[in-house]
């Protein structure tokens, strides 16, 4: 996987791409309680443009409402963040944020942003029925960063509590496990 902020969110995009196209069912119950496979995709689409907006001159284009058209709204959404993070202006970019900082505007988007989206992409799948591997070396990797971090972590309330499993669990198992996931979680039939 690319360190480069644009090759790095092109790829991970891609794999979420792939499971919004592969959704049929967008109001299949999802591993986040209370969400619809829908609501994943709303949480993707509806959180970066506040964040970049609440600390940047970045302003992303509006795309179709998540209650109409989920795929037509990701793919607009992800198609913006590509284009900011591919436009050679945006190295000059920064993001500040009353609890991060300031950061390059592109560092700031791979942190937080595209590290939602890979996460989420097995939420996604999960819920659908698709594909829900993850890459095994990022998953490693954020794990390796969030656990020195985890009492800020889970003071943010964007987590829940970690969930237990064995010892000799893989690292996709430990990451979501880490992020207040069941990773033997299926939706109910």
């Amino acid at each position: 996987m690319s360190d480069r902020p644009a090759e790095r969110h092109r790829q991970i995009a891609r794999e979420f791409t792939d499971r919004v196209r592969g959704t049929r069912s967008w109001d299949a119950p999802a591993p986040v309680a209370g969400w619809t496979a829908r609501d994943v995709v709303r949480h993707l689409v509806d959180w970066l443009p506040a964040f970049l907006a609440g600390g940047s001159d970045v302003r992303l284009p509006a795309g179709p409402a998540v209650d109409d058209d989920p795929v037509g709204a990701w793919q607009a959404h992800v198609n913006a963040v590509q284009a900011l993070l591919d436009d050679p202006a945006t190295a000059d970019k920064s993001l500040s944020n009353q609890h991060i900082g300031q950061l390059p505007l592109d560092r700031a988007i791979d942190q937080f942003y595209t590290t939602d989206v890979f996460m989420h992409t097995w939420d996604l799948a999960r819920a659908t029925g698709q594909d829900d591997r993850l890459d095994p070396d990022l998953c490693a990797q954020l794990l390796a960063g969030m656990e020195p971090m985890e009492e800020i972590i889970r003071s943010s309330g964007q987590y829940g509590p970690r969930v237990p499993v064995k010892d000799d669990a893989d690292a996709q198992d430990k990451l979501l496990a880490f992020i207040g996931r069941d990773p033997h979680w299926r939706p109910t039939t």
